[in-house]
């Protein structure tokens, strides 16, 4: 007994051994994160600077990091598409100001409404530039090497390649390898021969169009860069008969990049014609623009010829490389202002803001210079307007446009007089009326004076301060002149890199090898297999298509012709040591021996002939 359990006690800790072995084997190979011990003095030492520098610099150049930042400029560009950016619409940005009260000082904490200048896009544009270019370099040199280099000698057992097939032939090895270099390079693959075989490879624009694209990502990321640096954009507003000229001094606004020269601007001028918008008179798209387009005479330099062209949405006017944009359009009442002895004191076009997709209007009428009340001192006059192109009529609810085109407008106006504000050097928004330090005109009743007009129609001012007549409406358009010198590099680089993304995804790397040696027997056999570098379906059709080729040059041997029969011996005399048991057992080992030798040489292959040379020795472990 005492026996037994010292044996049960051996096996236990033979099996405890055994454990703790294949514990620590599956430590090693296990993908957990490995638990933290604490340092006992002999653990690996820290990584100094440098090596958190180099280990940086890694992950910075690994092609997950390159996608992962991609991605997230992409991320960033969402915000800049939908929330108003200073940089295209400074009166869009202060009215979203003004109705978000609560978002606006997170979104300007976190720079939403200067995305695209932004401390931390610019750090994502940056470190996404660094790390495509360490991603680009070294991928580049082994690009240059793989093309130098031919393709590897044929692998000595073509039977475990995932496209493999062979067959006989009764054409020569040399013919065989000859007919396939032809075949191959008729395909555009790149071969040589090694020894017995003829190594081919294709598809390296695979990798060239991976290349590309990323190099193309870069000439986006410059172009857009030099774009943001070199580039000028500013809004004019023109009133039909007005015009414009290319200077500093002609712009509503401007904005340029850290780098732009302002002398550089592009001469050229242009005069609006005339506005053109037609409307969609009835339907569910009542009130849709249907023509939309400004119609202008522009000359190029300073002493170029007139020329005539129309301007529509998104179909620009481009002169010497700056392109004119047409993006909004108006109302202008045309009023005339004057003085209490008649004298005309101001007569203009005053270009008011459209509130609603009707265009109903809103604005501000100001009289600075010229006009002296009843008493003869200087005073100014500002006017508070309210315009709608098509009036409903009195007793039809509010004072809304019902459609965008001039069926039937009006002008409401209320009076008042005083400083505007203008002489105190500040900036002041001409469609905004600061009154104040004005007073307001008193109608007969003692309310503030106010009036509904239609064109032809004069308001007076109490106490014989004077008058003011709408005489008709002229149409304004709004244009955008902006001169962005990236804009052709990122177009080719964006098409480039939908180039190099198609090749990148549809091409596939593959090899194939051609061996051809002659058998025992005489008869060349012929073995063809195929590798990708990625799985496909197509590898297999490629090859079949190949053979198929291959094989009009060395067709297939017909098969051996069987051994007859064996004709039964007579039976042997019983001789001396002989007898029936033992010339059986003799032949029966001579059979097995014979039948086991060419199953090993073609069970490897399974039903498929194998060459002799990969036929496993005799007696070598299956």
């Amino acid at each position: 007994m005492s026996k037994a359990n010292s044996t049960q006690t051996r096996q236990r800790e033979a099996e405890r051994d055994q454990g703790s072995a294949h514990g620590a084997a599956g430590e090693q190979l296990s993908t957990a994160p490995r638990e933290e011990r604490p340092d006992t003095g002999a653990g690996v030492p820290a990584m100094s600077v440098i090596g958190w520098a180099r280990w940086f610099w890694r992950q910075l150049t690994s092609m997950r990091v390159a996608l992962i930042l991609l991605f997230l400029l992409s991320l960033g560009a969402i915000p800049g598409s939908l929330i108003p950016q200073t940089s295209v619409d400074d009166m869009k940005v202060q009215a979203f100001k003004d109705q978000h009260t609560t978002l606006t000082p997170i979104y300007e904490k976190l720079q939403l409404f200067d995305v695209y200048s932004s401390v931390w896009f610019s750090a994502i544009y940056i470190l996404l530039f660094v790390s495509l270019i360490g991603c680009i370099v070294p991928r580049t040199g082994q690009f240059v090497g793989q093309l130098r280099s031919r393709p590897p000698g044929a692998p000595k057992r073509l039977t475990r390649l995932p496209a493999y097939t062979t067959w006989r032939t009764e054409a020569e090895p040399e013919e065989v390898r000859a007919a396939a270099l032809a075949v191959l390079r008729k395909r555009r693959f790149r071969t040589h021969q090694v020894g017995d075989a003829v190594a081919a490879e294709k598809g390296y624009l695979r990798e060239a169009g991976n290349l590309v694209f990323h190099i193309a990502l870069i000439v986006m990321l410059v172009a857009f860069a030099s774009g943001q640096l070199f580039k000028s954009e500013g809004g004019k507003l023109i009133v039909e008969g007005d015009g414009f000229s290319n200077t500093l001094t002609q712009y509503d606004d401007f904005r340029s990049g850290s780098l732009y020269d302002s002398d550089s601007l592009a001469p050229f001028s242009f005069v609006l014609d005339e506005f053109v918008g037609t409307y969609e008179k009835s339907g569910p798209q009542r009130g849709t623009p249907r023509t939309f387009e400004a119609r202008v005479t522009y000359t190029e330099g300073a002493d170029g010829a007139e020329r005539k062209d129309v301007i529509k949405v998104n179909e620009p006017l481009v002169v010497d490389g700056t392109k004119i944009y047409l993006i909004a359009h108006g109302y202008a009442p045309v009023v005339t202002v004057r003085d209490g002895k008649g004298k005309v004191v101001s007569r203009s076009a005053v270009p008011l803001l459209p509130i609603d997709n009707n265009i109903t209007s809103s604005g501000a009428i100001k009289v600075m210079d010229g006009y002296k009340d009843k008493n003869g001192e200087k005073t100014q006059l500002g006017f508070k307007a309210f315009f709608v192109p098509t009036f409903a009529g009195e007793g039809k609810g509010q004072m809304f446009s019902q459609f965008p085109a001039l069926d039937f407008p009006v002008l409401a106006l209320s009076a008042y007089h005083g400083s505007l504000g203008v002489d105190s050097g500040l900036a002041q928004n001409v469609y905004q009326l600061d009154t104040s330090k004005m007073k307001e005109f008193k109608g007969e009743d003692g309310e503030l004076l106010k009036k509904m007009m239609m064109p032809g129609e004069k308001l007076d001012l109490p106490d014989g301060a004077g008058s003011i007549t709408f005489d008709g409406v002229e149409e304004w358009a709004s244009f955008q002149i902006s001169q962005q010198p990236g804009n052709g590099w990122a177009l080719g680089g964006s098409v480039a890199a939908i180039a190099g993304l198609a090749g990148s995804l549809f091409i596939q790397r593959r090899r194939v090898w051609v061996r051809a040696v002659r058998g025992a027997d005489g008869v060349t056999v012929v073995e063809m297999a195929g590798l990708g570098r990625s799985e496909s379906a197509r590898l297999p059709e490629e090859l079949g298509d190949l053979s198929a080729v291959l094989v009009t040059t060395a067709p297939v041997a017909p098969a051996a012709a069987e051994a007859p029969d064996t004709p039964e011996k007579p039976d042997t005399p019983d001789g001396p040591g002989t007898t029936d048991a033992t010339t059986d057992a003799t032949t029966d080992a001579a059979t097995d021996a014979t039948t086991g030798a060419a199953t090993d040489a073609t069970n490897e292959a399974g039903s498929r002939p194998v060459h002799p040379a990969e036929a496993p020795a005799e007696g070598a472990e299956k």
